[in-house]
C-alpha cells in the first residue's frame, strides 16, 4: 500500500471518526479470533484505535474454547444441549475460573500492551449482571439476563476506560449463571445506550441463501430480520445472533452488525469505511 492509499483510506474514515465520536459502541468478542494470534492483536489494535480517535468500546466476551480445554485437562465432558452449555456445579466452577481469570485479563493485557487503557470486570461485580435460571433449568446453572447496572460502567467510560466484561451474571441471592455472550453483549448495548452492537463472528454476517457466501444480506431491517427467522434463512447459531441484535435494536439501540471476525481488522472495515464487511440491522 502506498502514501496515497493510505491518506485516501484516512479521508474516508474521517467522517465516520467525526460522526461516532463521544459514541458508545459494545463489541462482543468470541469465535476463532479468540484462537488467531493474528488476530487478536489485529483486534487489540483496534479496539485502542477506536479509543484514540473518541469512540468509547465496550468489550464483552465468552471463551468456549478455552473452557473446553480446561473440562478436558480436568476429565469432565462437555455437555451442550441445543447449542447450550449444560453447567452443573462443577462445570460452573471452571467456567468462572476461565472467563473472569484467563479470558478476561488476557483480553485486558492484550488491549493495555497497544497503550490503552483497559479494565477487566465480570457481571459480578457492583451487580452488573443480574440473572435467572434459563427456561426450565435444564441447562443447569445456564442463566438469562433479567437486569443490567449501568451505573458500574458509566464512570470507567467517562474516564476513557475500556471495559472488558466476562459474560457471567448472578441471582439477588448470588447464584453464578453462565450466560450466552451475544446476549450479554445485547442487553449492555441497551442499558447504556449504545450507538452500535457489533458480533464478531466465524461468519460472513447473514446469507441469503445459507450455503451461498455470495448472497450475504449487507443491509436489512428489523422487519426483514425477523422474516429471516420465519422463513429459517437464519437458523442454528446464527438464530440467537440475529434474535439478540432484534432485542437490542427493540430497546434503542441505533444499528447492530454481525460480522466476519476472521478477516483481518473487520471492525475497523464495518465501522470506518463505507462499504463495511458484514450485515447491518437497522430499526
Amino acid at each position: 500500500m502506498d502514501d496515497s492509499q493510505r491518506v485516501s483510506i484516512l479521508s474516508e474514515a474521517l467522517p465516520y471518526i467525526q460522526s461516532f465520536s463521544g459514541r458508545k459502541i459494545v463489541i462482543k468478542y468470541g469465535g476463532s479470533i479468540m484462537e488467531d494470534e493474528k488476530l487478536k492483536k489485529a483486534f487489540f489494535r483496534d479496539i485502542a484505535l477506536l479509543s484514540s480517535v473518541g469512540v468509547c468500546p465496550v468489550v464483552i466476551h465468552g471463551g468456549g474454547p478455552e473452557i473446553n480445554s480446561w473440562l478436558n485437562k480436568l476429565e469432565i465432558s462437555p455437555k451442550f444441549e441445543n447449542g447450550l452449555r449444560v453447567t452443573d456445579e462443577k462445570t460452573m466452577e471452571i467456567v468462572e475460573m476461565v472467563l473472569m481469570g484467563r479470558v478476561n485479563k488476557h483480553i485486558v493485557r492484550g488491549i493495555n500492551k497497544t497503550g490503552s487503557l483497559a479494565v477487566g470486570i465480570s457481571g459480578l461485580d457492583g451487580k452488573l449482571i443480574q440473572s435467572r435460571e434459563l427456561g426450565d433449568g435444564s441447562h443447569g446453572l445456564v442463566g438469562e439476563v433479567t437486569k443490567i447496572n449501568p451505573e458500574l460502567l458509566d464512570p470507567l467510560i467517562e474516564k476513557g476506560y475500556i471495559p472488558v466484561i466476562s459474560s457471567i451474571g448472578s441471582t439477588v441471592d448470588g447464584i453464578s449463571h453462565n450466560i450466552n455472550a451475544d446476549f450479554v453483549a445485547g442487553e449492555i448495548a441497551a442499558a447504556i445506550n449504545a450507538e452500535k452492537l457489533i458480533l464478531l463472528t466465524d461468519t460472513p454476517g447473514i446469507l441469503k441463501e445459507r450455503e451461498n457466501p455470495n448472497s450475504l444480506a449487507k443491509q436489512i431491517n428489523l422487519k426483514e430480520a425477523r422474516k429471516f427467522i420465519e422463513k429459517k434463512v437464519v437458523s442454528n447459531g446464527m438464530r440467537p445472533k440475529t434474535e439478540c441484535c432484534i432485542r437490542a435494536l427493540a430497546q434503542g439501540v441505533k444499528a447492530a452488525h454481525i460480522i466476519d471476525g476472521r478477516i483481518e481488522h473487520s471492525l475497523l472495515l464495518e465501522i470506518f469505511t463505507n462499504s463495511g464487511i458484514g450485515t447491518m440491522i437497522n430499526a
